[in-house]
């Protein structure tokens, strides 16, 4: 795809797609899940949405190149710092019900599937589950223990880690002391 003088010229042979059938067009789409709340109003959605450090957000983020944002009433931990930026530029959010926004900006051919992906991902999460059967929060519990570096289970090596932060990536976890 190349780009000049800030017209589009579409590739004449494309190499996105082995038969040849990709568009080359690149499409922003968004798609809000409302998150429920009112039906279960003692569940921590953002904190399970969010995970150890947010790796359970952006596991789903890197799954499906797809943006997820928290948003509405509860989405900023501080509760004070909420009720002062409410109704202030850029946080008109804050007057809606908690939600999430799904942003992806991808090739039109494979944005609804990736959006569809993350739906279904999301509302996987969002289903409250009793803890004693919840496999989803042991595994954020494991991660984040793994984190702290408490861990005290030696079959850990075993299941491998639950980062979507790999070393093929190129990303590592931050330098401690001690």
């Amino acid at each position: 795809m190349f780009q000049g003088a800030g017209m589009f010229h579409p590739p004449s042979r494309n190499w996105l797609s082995p038969q040849g059938n990709s568009s080359g067009f690149i499409v922003k789409k968004t798609m809000r899940m409302d998150i429920p709340v009112d039906k279960y109003p003692n569940f921590n959605f953002v904190g399970r949405l969010l995970g150890p450090k947010g790796n359970s957000l952006k596991r789903v983020e890197a799954n499906t190149d797809c943006r997820v944002l928290i948003r509405g009433r509860g989405s900023i931990k501080d509760a004070a710092k909420e009720e002062l930026m409410r109704g202030k530029p850029g946080y008109e959010h804050l007057n809606e019900p908690l939600h999430l926004v799904i942003e992806a900006e991808l090739p039109a051919e494979i944005i609804d599937i990736r959006l569809m992906q993350a739906r279904e991902i999301l509302d996987d999460m969002l289903k409250p589950v009793d803890e004693s059967m919840d496999f989803f929060k042991k595994q954020q519990l494991r991660e984040l223990a793994m984190l702290n570096g408490t861990l005290k289970d030696n079959s850990s090596q075993k299941s491998g880690s639950v980062s979507p932060f790999r070393n093929s990536m190129g990303m590592k976890r931050a330098k401690t002391r001690g």
